[in-house]
């Protein structure tokens, strides 16, 4: 396969990859995010930051490589790492909310079902930016990874308005 040869594959697999290992040494306690930065924790500092990304970013650069094709490259790989660095920050909090004791174990409802969508959209971005699975057509791979980008916003809006008591 010529996907091994790209350096861009392998940045993205390495970016996964040390998502999982830090995710492994938060819920092993090895490494901890839970401390304090001003008022809130640092693990919910970063699925803000991540979460915050996705949700403004996605849509910027989709419409910019609509109206500037020219960049559409740079743009694709501005989209494929910011939002693997994204994940990232939000899998680091998933991890330490999984980690908690039970005594302090939190309702996952929402966080869980967002956590899932982000997992298949990294799944299905990874193999849709690759093309991992030749079988699967460029068109089916981009309508479901689109598909589920609208499911984020959907359950990310209910998500938020759940952690505000509004629903």
């Amino acid at each position: 396969m010529t996907v091994l040869r790209k350096a861009e594959f392998w940045a993205a697999s390495s970016i996964i990859i040390t998502t999982i290992c830090l995710m492994i040494a938060d819920v092993q306690r090895w490494i901890h995010f839970g401390f304090f930065f001003g008022p809130f924790r640092v693990n919910h500092w970063f699925v803000w930051i991540g979460t915050l990304y996705v949700a403004i970013a996605v849509p910027i650069i989709a419409t910019m490589k609509k109206r500037t094709p020219s960049r559409y490259k740079t743009l694709l790989r501005i989209h494929v790492f910011g939002n693997l660095l994204a994940f990232l920050l939000v899998s680091l909090h998933f991890a330490g909310q999984i980690s908690r004791p039970a005594t302090a174990y939190p309702q996952l409802g929402t966080g869980l079902a967002l956590y899932i969508i982000m997992i298949l959209l990294v799944a299905t971005g990874f193999t849709h930016r690759f093309q991992i699975i030749p079988q699967i057509k460029s068109a089916t791979r981009k309508f479901i990874h689109v598909g589920l980008t609208f499911s984020f916003y959907i359950i990310i809006g209910i998500h938020i308005l759940h952690g505000l008591g509004l629903i």
